[in-house]
């Protein structure tokens, strides 16, 4: 899945400035999760995140590779920050 997923998003995440360091996707307390875990030269602030989500979303959307409701994190490789998808 994880793999999937990455091939889906990468480039446009890349084409953004941006480096699709992680991609994890299963159950955290009993919910679904798919975390992106981004980088670029310098600092990643919630502005990165909430860029790349939005960049995310409508691909996950269209696309469709997870049937089942999920939470979408995207946060940096340094601390966490959710954005809800």
């Amino acid at each position: 899945m994880e793999n999937k997923i990455r091939e889906l998003l990468e480039e446009d995440i890349n084409e953004a400035g941006y480096i699709l360091d992680e991609v994890f996707y299963g159950k955290e307390e009993g919910v679904n999760t798919l975390r992106l875990v981004i980088d670029k030269q310098g600092y990643i602030n919630i502005n990165d995140c909430v860029k790349v989500n939005d960049i995310v979303n409508p691909i996950l959307d269209k696309e469709d590779p997870i049937s089942e409701s999920y939470v979408l994190d995207v946060c940096s490789k340094e601390k966490g920050s959710d954005i809800d998808g």
